[in-house]
């Protein structure tokens, strides 16, 4: 590794770099075999063993190994990290100060370094961050949940992490960038390269205004595996992960008992119970722990500092809401179809009968009642608009 001293000297933090950009070429994101060598012997060491072709470090096969040196001997980290910089991408790595210290909450599974294409810092945002992820199939109402939820989020000064894939990840970007919030995109490929296709200009628009960060170097491109794995970030990033809609086997679901592994927060939008998109979701409710949300209120109660509650639900307030409780019980006890006499009332709201007709003229003077000869009974106004739902006897 030729200039693997770099301006840090032999061992110091230039070397460390560049070393750890040469194993994000050689080791796969998320494996713990490279991550424990590293922790054990430092990156500069892994890097250089890899090259030497010496004796095989533990916990791989010997067709692994070959396949790791091989990979060891075409990496250009030096090429590398120049196509980044002119590509206006830094590499993060561990001990930066922009280095996000949950991330070491993954152990020997926690990222060599990051790639990082944007101008925040991303230490700072993940700080206030929640993943919303889900299906890539999504349904109309799940990709309008997806953008509410994430422009309400943005609106409260959180930042909004999601994998930059079709669906609700495409969806919460949006929802986050159309409120002039922060969002970041982590990605399965190089930062350089964005991936959908399809979500180049998305991509591109959330580098200008968030962060669009990965493991992989430049050009790197994504597999199925980098796609699982990615999830991991995600949740570790983050201080919950929103699952919005998810199928039993959705890709989402990873991300989210990876969260409940780590500790975090674990959130889900319920859908329709016929809606097998809506499936994973429910079992995620149902038996996983996760916890039912339904806004951006509701989600940052959960994961926000203490004091940042969601408003109290109700149901409208109608006109017999305000009355005393003694009135209420006076005007539930009058029959709906025919008049009744002051003691009868009394009976049924179990008052006495001067109470009884004190608050019978109260409601009558209120328009909710009114006297015929020896009874008393229910105004249209109240027929209407005060009993609701309650059937008449």
């Amino acid at each position: 590794m030729s200039g693997s001293g770099g301006p840090g000297g032999p061992g110091g933090p230039g070397a460390d770099r560049l070393a750890r950009a040469l194993l994000s070429r050689v080791v796969e994101p998320g494996d713990e075999a490279g991550g424990r060598w590293v922790r054990e012997r430092g990156a500069v060491e892994v890097a250089r063993w890899l090259r030497s072709r010496e004796d095989m470090l533990p916990g791989v096969s010997p067709r692994r190994w070959g396949g790791l040196t091989a990979r060891a001997a075409r990496a250009e980290p030096e090429r590398d990290l120049a196509v980044a910089a002119e590509a206006g991408v830094r590499f993060v790595c561990p001990g930066d100060a922009e280095w996000p210290g949950t991330l070491d909450d993954l152990g020997d599974a926690r990222p060599l370094g990051l790639w990082v294409r944007g101008r925040p810092d991303l230490r700072m945002w993940a700080l206030r961050s929640v993943a919303v992820v889900g299906a890539r199939a999504c349904t109309e109402y799940g990709a309008h949940m997806a953008a509410t939820l994430a422009a309400g989020l943005a609106e409260r000064g959180w930042v909004v992490v999601s994998g930059g894939a079709y669906g609700i990840d495409g969806a919460a970007h949006r929802g986050a960038l159309g409120a002039g919030g922060a969002t970041v995109a982590v990605l399965a490929c190089g930062v350089d390269r964005p991936y959908p296709r399809g979500h180049t200009e998305l991509i591109n628009r959330i580098a200008e205004q968030g962060l669009v960060v990965g493991e992989l170097p430049p050009g790197d491109h994504p597999t199925p595996s980098r796609f699982v794995l990615r999830n991991r970030v995600i949740a570790a990033l983050t201080r919950g992960t929103v699952v919005v809609e998810a199928a039993y086997r959705s890709g989402s679901l990873v991300t989210a008992r990876a969260a409940q592994r780590l500790g975090r927060h674990t959130m889900g939008v319920p859908g329709p119970a016929t809606s097998g998109l809506s499936a994973g979701v429910h079992e995620l409710l149902r038996g996983e722990g996760a916890v039912l949300v339904t806004d951006a209120a509701e989600v940052v109660e959960l994961v926000g500092d203490m004091g940042e509650l969601a408003p109290d639900r109700r149901g409208p307030v109608f006109p017999r809401d305000l009355l005393e409780p003694g009135a209420r019980r006076v005007l539930a006890a009058l029959p709906g179809r025919r008049s009744a006499p002051a003691d009868e009332v009394a009976r049924e709201a179990g008052t006495t009968a001067d109470d009884a007709l004190a608050r019978l003229y109260e409601l009558g003077a209120l328009g909710y009642v009114e006297r015929l000869g020896d009874g008393w009974k229910l105004t249209r106004q109240a027929m209407v608009s005060v009993r609701g739902g309650r059937h008449p006897r």
